[in-house]
């Protein structure tokens, strides 16, 4: 399903109906008594029975916009609305969510007491996933529980849903500094020394001031994506060739990590883990779309650079032992897992908790890949399961969906190496390293969907007796 699928010009549709079996201008003048009365009395009934049963909807889709806008799975969106709506009394509503669309229908449970139909409502919403905060879906998800227990009316719901709504992202600064401190601390997860990681930090920061100044704004998501990747190994090109940086190779994947595409991928393995295997292919398909822009923007920077310099510049995989040990390894995916909650626009109390589970997943990794004998797939599967299961433990406490602390705490464990890798020798016609290193990065993320599906399927009611912020 694409934004194509469904149209712009039915984002607002709204269709109203009642109808009623008596004429509302008879001329006999000997109904103007009571029998007159009484029927007016249940027009006014039918109208205020429309009136509420539109506004419970529209507040209910309100809900359901925000969150799908903002990145929450499926599922979500749809339980958020189901339990608005029910609780102010309408049981009758429908709500077909799929990934960039919302259908909302309802009738209202009475009908008219002169035996008319009963008032009915449709509507039909485009809703383009423009960027990603997670705490506007931390928001709607709390005032969907305050509803529920009777805390706050129906006018009340509208108006915080319109104050979350209207909330600005991250600061510009903000949002600049996390992608610096991201590229940097990742850098270092990837095997960078000190230096590098100084690179990729500084084409972290100019890397952003691109994204939010001219490719999110002007551009399309895949020229802008293929841009981004551009501009970010082509920055590292240049430092590299000036001295600023030992490791060409570790500073571009340290540079290209803020554009990798968690969010869709990470959702999308939620949606199928759920059974929604529409909206989940889909999200997959959209994150791979992600991979191929950075696949394809790499690419072109080093054509370019090759085409300046007479030819393609030899790179090969190292560790730096500056940063290799368990506990420097650690605090570098906490640095990265803390500035990429930024990214994703989660309140800042929660950076600390999303950088420690980011933390806990990538030292399980290591410990078991260098300690144990395990292979990259098996370690990988079994650090993902454990950072979903923390995920879920820490929602409870934190009063989060588990969702936010996935996101973030998934990253240090997502193929970015393999995917340069595999685009580098690609490019320079090795096609057997090309091929090792893709089939490589691609068992690994079947690792990370396997292991977040094994967490999920965990009952709730191991982690809480209520189901509140799961």
């Amino acid at each position: 399903m694409t934004n194509d699928d469904i149209s712009p010009w039915v984002q607002s549709q709204t269709v109203n109906m009642t109808t009623d079996n008596n004429d509302k201008y008879q001329d006999n003048s000997a109904a103007m008594g009571r029998g007159d009365v009484r029927e007016s009395a249940s027009q006014a009934d039918v109208t205020d029975q429309q009136v509420d049963l539109a506004e419970v909807l529209e507040v209910a889709s309100k809900a359901g916009h925000i969150l799908l806008e903002n990145g929450a799975e499926i599922s979500r969106v749809e339980d958020i609305m189901s339990r608005i709506a029910s609780h102010f009394g309408v049981d009758s509503g429908n709500f077909f969510v799929l990934s960039n669309g919302i259908f909302t229908t309802g009738h209202a449970n009475k009908v008219t007491k002169s035996g008319g139909q009963a008032s009915t409502y449709a509507n039909v919403e485009f809703i383009p996933l423009r960027g990603i905060q997670l705490s506007k879906v931390v928001a709607v998800n709390r005032l969907s529980y305050d509803i529920s227990n009777n805390r706050i009316g129906l006018a009340e719901a509208r108006e915080r849903l319109e104050r979350i709504s209207a909330s600005g992202p991250k600061p510009f600064w903000e949002q600049i500094l996390g992608s610096g401190l991201g590229a940097g601390g990742f850098c270092a997860v990837f095997g960078g020394g000190w230096s590098d990681c100084a690179a990729a930090l500084v084409v972290g920061v100019l890397l952003y001031v691109f994204v939010l100044g001219v490719s999110g704004r002007y551009l399309s998501k895949i020229v802008g994506g293929i841009c981004n990747a551009l501009v970010a190994t082509l920055l590292c090109i240049l430092f590299w060739r000036a001295g600023f940086g030992d490791s060409l190779a570790n500073v571009i994947i340290g540079a290209i990590m803020p554009l990798i595409p968690g969010v869709p991928f990470v959702n999308g393995v939620r949606d199928l883990a759920n059974s929604d295997y529409l909206a989940g292919f889909t999200r997959l398909t959209d994150a791979m779309l992600g991979f191929f822009c950075i696949a394809v923007g790499v690419s072109l920077a080093f054509i370019t650079d090759s085409s300046m310099h007479g030819g393609m510049l030899s790179l090969t995989m190292t560790v730096n032992p500056q940063t290799a040990s368990v506990l420097l390894q650690a605090l570098a995916a906490f640095i990265g897992t803390a500035a990429f909650a930024l990214l994703f626009g989660i309140d800042r109390e929660h950076y600390v908790p999303a950088g420690v589970i980011g933390a806990i997943g990538w030292a399980l990794y290591l410990i078991l890949v260098r300690n144990c004998g395990a292979s990259p797939v098996t370690a990988t599967l079994a650090a993902s399961t454990l950072v979903c299961i923390v995920s879920r433990m820490a929602a409870i406490p934190f009063r989060i969906p588990a969702q936010g602390f996935l996101l973030c705490g998934i990253f240090p464990l997502v193929p970015g190496a393999g995917i340069f890798w595999f685009t580098y020798y690609l490019t320079d016609s090795q096609f057997d390293l090309s091929m090792h290193s893709g089939w490589m990065a691609s068992k690994v993320a079947i690792a990370i969907v396997l292991g977040i599906i094994i967490a999920m399927e965990l009952p709730q009611r191991l982690f809480s007796h209520n189901h509140r912020t799961h």
